[in-house]
């Protein structure tokens, strides 16, 4: 689906250049292990620890998710992490700092240890029925595309690739509702990837909406609170530090949203016909600085930003804040 040049000539033009000189790219600082010349097919997330450690899952089963520090030389891989974390989150919680994400293909939901010990483990058969997509042989299934962690420890976890549902549960993983979908007053397409608004009092849920291209919020109790920005290349993937949130959009750009919604910075627009919105591009076309599908992103807490892209060769993006 193509953008109508008239939306991405909106998101253009309302640009602040100050505000997106604050992040200069910093290309190749992504350092491989030994005998991995690429880092592996992508269809994942990124996340970064409090200490500046970044984790990167990918789909290979004896690598499902690397670990590379701060200067971006590779640490480990997690043995026990899954190959089918398509979007995950790290939150320090009072007992630790742990990962949380739902698998694409298990469909369950887990909370590891940064080391990738299984802490806790929801299957998707605690999610009613009614919440469910229907197969043509009348099974029901789920395809968990995102999740993020409330401060008070109950997860948001969306559906994105099946009903468009979030799915609440508690921090001790029960069930408590579910609420969104495809029907009024949502009218959700792929709800693909979400995050808590902490810049809200009480916090609120982002949502990317990614075939309607555009980010709307919700409350936790499932409200459809309004648009928040709309005529997005397609937004894949969200998160929110300080004043900001970020958005990764799947069909070329990655953009800064303040509180209000507004446009403040673009990075890495890429506009080269055939280069978007697909996992195939060669190495050798890649351009620093310039994305091709982003489907993950990060802050650290200096306000680097991270992006992980929708790649079958794997590429991470960062660029650093000034």
């Amino acid at each position: 689906m193509r953008l109508p040049a008239l939306a991405a000539l909106t998101l253009t033009t309302l640009l602040l250049p100050a505000h997106a000189a604050e992040w200069k790219v910093t290309p190749g600082w992504l350092k491989l292990p030994e005998g991995r010349p690429q880092l592996g097919n992508q269809h994942g997330d990124i996340a970064i620890s409090s200490k500046g450690d970044a984790y990167v899952s990918i789909m290979d089963p004896k690598a499902g998710v690397q670990v590379y520090g701060p200067d971006g030389k590779w640490l480990r891989n997690l043995p026990a992490a899954p190959a089918d974390f398509h979007g995950f989150v790290i939150k320090k919680q009072a007992d630790g700092e742990f990962i949380y994400g739902p698998r694409l293909g298990g469909g369950n939901i887990l909370k590891l240890t940064l080391e990738g010990k299984v802490v806790l483990d929801i299957p998707s058969s605690v999610i009613p029925e009614d919440f469910k997509v229907k197969n043509k042989d009348g099974k029901s299934r789920v395809a968990l595309t995102g999740m993020d962690v409330a401060p008070n420890g109950d997860w948001f976890v969306t559906d994105g690739y099946a009903s468009s549902y979030v799915h609440r549960f508690d921090k001790t993983g029960k069930y408590l509702k579910s609420f969104g979908g495809k029907k009024a007053p949502y009218n959700f397409t792929t709800l693909h990837k979400i995050a808590v608004d902490t810049r809200f009092n009480p916090v609120r849920i982002i949502c990317c909406d990614r075939e309607a291209l555009r980010v709307v919020h919700l409350s936790t109790d499932g409200e459809f609170l309004g648009v928040v920005a709309k005529d997005m290349l397609a937004p894949a993937a969200i998160t929110v530090q300080g004043d900001y949130a970020l958005v990764g959009e799947i069909r070329g750009a990655v953009s800064v949203l303040d509180k209000s919604g507004k446009l403040v910075a673009r990075l890495g627009l890429n506009e080269t016909k055939g280069e978007t919105g697909n996992n195939g591009l060669e190495p050798a076309k890649w351009r620093p600085g310039f994305v091709t599908a982003p489907h993950g992103v990060a802050f650290n807490a200096a306000g680097d930003i991270f992006v992980s892209e929708y790649s079958k060769f794997g590429r991470v993006h960062r660029w650093n804040k000034l």
